[in-house]
């Protein structure tokens, strides 16, 4: 009966969509036959709808009175979700341009209605994607967030040959036991070394990733020896922050918390390799300090292989290791205008596509960006003046959602936490366990939700609230009557930020 219930139910929403398409086919057929909009400006004036209000305030700054520009989704929505109405299909229709973000941020069923509802010919630009042109810079989203933590390995560098490297640990010292290990083509785990000490032979010029594990938070001194073939042989000590504040411990030293890093031994004694994006720099490993983010948190598998980490399903921080010939695929993080810089490329493609269907007014959207950005930059550096106020140890950001990475690289915070990786996905037990250790463990002074972010602000209020920790406020994607344009909007971050973890109590 109840499978008869539920062919029912699909069949009842299969006709309900067939016909809300349908309708939707008729009405956009109708509307094509509609004269454009005249809008606020004069008749000839071209119409331009963007997605989201951040878009449309920056393409009105640019327009000025010479165009008018409608938001699809309306202030206080979230575009992650939002899926258009009728209302915003004749708004479609009528457009001479359309402007999206793209890069996945918005709904795809108003990508969708963008795409198929624009007259011949109406350009539709994807803003956030053709800012690269101007100097816009995107960040990968790491799908699976236990990996977004450096990759740390070991690596031989004496000369290529027949003869092998050495490492062994002779100590270590920390709060509770490590272990180092690879996980196998077939998911089992092989031993390098742990606590009680080991060692791993590679083949001189060699390489191998490594996967570290640790039980307990604190700062962990691993003592190792490298030796040649030849009778090489170096010391040194590796320094491991976990689920602390590497700041505290660092001193002068370089934290490494992202990209790839080798401990590397050969004929100049001991260093570390470290590769970033494009960027790639050797360190004497005594001038750094490695970072395990308390988010790093992992549960121990029944594999019986791993049974040396502890019992399954105890808690553990664990620096996965990057399997040779696979890497991690994510999207691309949307939020770019979240760094001011970014905003000023999206300026500048928005006055080229409205110079490309308005070309007489080529020479005043040339003049309004050119105010625009100046206004843009102002605000880009006292954003970062803000910031820059707020010590250095308070500058850890912990949100609903991983949301804020441009935020936090263009303005020098510290992304310590967060209730999940996508604003979509629901959080596992053990992202909320990782979220209150991070809490704990890193002395956060506050938390931050989004005025529009109900969906997960729930969790992180509750585990704030059980330790005593400010709630505060957070825009990202939409504007509320506090934050009504984009420069509001950044100025109320920057504000919020320094007063939420700067000195006051």
């Amino acid at each position: 009966m109840r499978e008869v219930k539920g062919k029912s139910c699909r069949k009842g929403l299969a006709r309900s969509f067939a016909s809300w398409a349908l309708a939707l086919v008729v009405f956009t057929g109708l509307v094509a036959l509609i004269p454009l909009s005249t809008g606020s400006a004069n008749v000839t004036s071209p119409q331009v709808v963007a997605t989201t209000p951040i878009l449309a305030d920056l393409a009105q700054n640019v327009a000025g009175d010479r165009l008018k520009v409608e938001s699809l989704v309306k202030s206080g929505a979230d575009p992650h979700t939002y899926e258009p109405s009728l209302g915003d299909v004749r708004k479609i229709a009528n457009a001479r341009l359309a402007l999206t973000n793209y890069l996945y941020l918005e709904e795809q069923a108003l990508i969708r209605a963008v795409d198929n509802t624009v007259r011949p010919g109406t350009p539709v630009a994807k803003v956030g994607e053709e800012s690269d042109r101007f100097g816009g810079r995107a960040l990968p989203l790491i799908e699976d967030a236990s990996l977004n933590t450096i990759w740390l390995g070991l690596r031989s560098l004496a000369p290529v040959g027949d003869g092998t490297t050495h490492f062994e640990l002779v100590s270590a010292e920390g709060p509770g036991r490590m272990s180092a290990y690879l996980t196998t083509t077939f998911g089992t785990a092989q031993k390098y070394f742990d606590s009680d000490g080991g060692g791993v032979d590679l083949p001189q010029g060699a390489h191998t990733h490594v996967s570290w594990s640790f039980q307990k938070a604190g700062v962990y001194k691993l003592h190792l020896v490298g030796s040649s073939s030849q009778g090489q042989r170096a010391e040194t000590t590796v320094t491991i922050v976990v689920g602390k504040d590497p700041h505290k411990v660092a001193g002068k030293r370089q934290i490494l918390n992202g990209g790839h890093a080798d401990i590397a031994v050969g004929p100049q004694g001991f260093k570390v390799l470290h590769d970033q994006g494009r960027e790639s720099r050797t360190y004497d490993v005594d001038h750094v300090v490695f970072e395990v983010p308390g988010a790093a948190l992992q549960q121990v598998p029944a594999d019986p292989s791993f049974r040396f980490l502890g019992r399954p399903g105890e808690e553990v921080y664990l620096l996965p290791q990057g399997v040779i010939g696979k890497h991690v695929h994510g999207d691309t993080d949307p939020h770019m205008w979240l760094d001011v810089e970014n905003a000023i490329a999206y300026v500048q493609v928005i006055r080229d596509r409205l110079a490309e269907i308005d070309p007489e007014g080529a020479a005043t959207y040339t003049e309004n960006a050119n105010q625009y950005m100046g206004r843009l930059r102002n605000l880009h550096a006292q954003v970062k003046a803000e910031i820059a106020a707020i010590p250095k140890e308070r500058r850890h950001l912990v949100t609903t959602h991983d949301g804020y990475q441009y935020l936090a690289r263009a303005y020098g915070l510290n992304v310590a936490g967060f209730v999940t990786s996508s604003a979509n996905a629901e959080p596992s037990a053990r992202d909320l366990i990782a979220l209150t250790k991070t809490l704990e463990n890193l002395q956060v002074r506050a938390v931050f939700v989004e005025p529009n972010a109900s969906h997960h602000a729930a969790d992180l209020k509750q585990a704030a609230g059980r330790l005593g920790i400010k709630i505060c406020t957070l825009w990202a994607d939409s504007f509320t009557d506090e934050a009504p344009t984009y420069e509001r909007l950044m100025l109320k971050n920057a504000h919020n930020l320094k007063t939420c973890l700067g000195t006051e109590k």
